[in-house]
């Protein structure tokens, strides 16, 4: 599959930022590249960090550098906000006995990335139990927090209401310029990862010193960023490198055991698409032929690939102002899982989500 030269190296920045990457990778080669079109492109992505980690030490053009790397300091400054900021979070919620998860964030760049405070994340995803809405809204207000989407004047029932529907509601903090996206289950159809949640095993990644935040276990991880990824169809880049980077360097057996458990678990067809996605792109399967092959017999994991692959090569724009506007995403999203059921529920979830948008 083809792609720009600008966007392939976008991609071997990521590629060389990944935690096991050998420092002493190949020689970088800068081709005739369109710099303003790149720098469109990893401003787009939000890897402007990991690319100025990339090429600091190459000539690159003034206005690039320049760019590159007050993007780079203001994503480290951000990060250290974060970082102190999910210590008090963690903290408040545990003297409330509200057991919590982080996902993705700053949990997922430590994992990832030989430099976490380079990769740019735009809020805080806290997973709870349902059951806990309420006392982890009461904190997140007492901390200084007031809920953004879906309305801030919706009652304590109207919340619920809408969490019976969505995974997630958005909370902001204006004096700290921080977002919190509170999630009281993974997913918005409850039939992908159906038993996954805060039930699900755990680990703890140090993310600052002194500072270890709870986020899912390297198993569940897995399956967890392969459906999220899916669920806009990997339009930017640095979702897909985080998986990659993620099973940088790991056997061809382990992936494999991966990709099997993610299945158990209900990942279905998304799991698939992630790994080829990923090997089309950083060669994640390079060393699994065997999976690889296996993937690719399926008609369908071929077409969300396909998919995919247009997404995040496209024009560097959001998927709303594109020709076929979200499509591409909601149509991707019913060949998810192969039963009838589940395209019925998700077509149904859909629409009710198109309806109360416009309402």
């Amino acid at each position: 599959m083809a792609i720009s030269p600008e966007f392939r190296l976008a991609v071997e920045c990521c590629h060389r930022c990944f935690r096991g990457a050998a420092l002493e990778r190949e020689q970088l080669a800068l081709p005739d590249i369109d710099w303003p079109r790149f720098q469109e492109l990893v401003c787009f992505h939000r890897i402007e960090g990991l690319a100025w980690d990339a090429l600091k030490n190459f000539d690159l053009p003034v206005a690039v550098r320049t760019g590159l790397k007050n993007a780079a300091t203001a994503i480290t400054a951000k990060n250290l906000r974060t970082a102190a900021q999910c210590r008090v979070l963690l903290e408040r919620f545990g003297e409330a006995d509200i057991p919590l998860r982080f996902l993705k964030g700053l949990t997922l760049a430590a994992l990832a990335y030989r430099n976490p405070s380079l990769k740019a994340a735009v809020d805080i995803d806290l997973l709870i139990r349902p059951e806990d809405l309420e006392g982890a809204t009461r904190l997140l207000r007492e901390n200084g927090y007031r809920l953004a989407a879906p309305r801030n004047d919706l009652t304590d029932p109207q919340l619920r209401s809408w969490h019976r529907l969505s995974k997630e509601s958005t909370w902001t903090n204006p004096k700290l310029g921080l977002q919190v996206d509170l999630h009281t289950r993974i997913t918005d159809n409850t039939r992908i990862l159906p038993r996954m949640g805060m039930g699900s095993a755990r680990q703890f990644v140090e993310v600052a010193p002194g500072i270890e935040l709870p986020t899912l276990a390297p198993d569940e991880l897995f399956a967890y960023l392969a459906v999220h990824g899916a669920s806009s169809t990997w339009f930017r880049l640095k979702w897909i490198s985080d998986l990659a980077a993620i099973l940088d360097n790991q056997s061809p057996m382990e992936i494999a055991r991966k990709y099997d458990l993610s299945q158990e678990y209900g990942a279905g067809r998304a799991a698939g698409q992630a790994l080829l996605l990923a090997d089309e792109l950083f060669g994640t399967l390079d060393e699994n032929v065997t999976l690889r092959e296996e993937l690719s017999t399926d008609a369908q994991t071929l077409r969300l690939l396909r998919s995919a692959f247009s997404m995040v090569t496209g024009a560097p724009v959001e998927p709303t102002s594109r020709r076929f506007g979200t499509l591409p995403i909601h149509w991707t999203q019913l060949l998810l899982l192969p039963s009838l059921k589940f395209k019925l529920s998700e077509i149904t979830r859909q629409a009710a989500t198109a309806l109360r948008s416009r309402g």
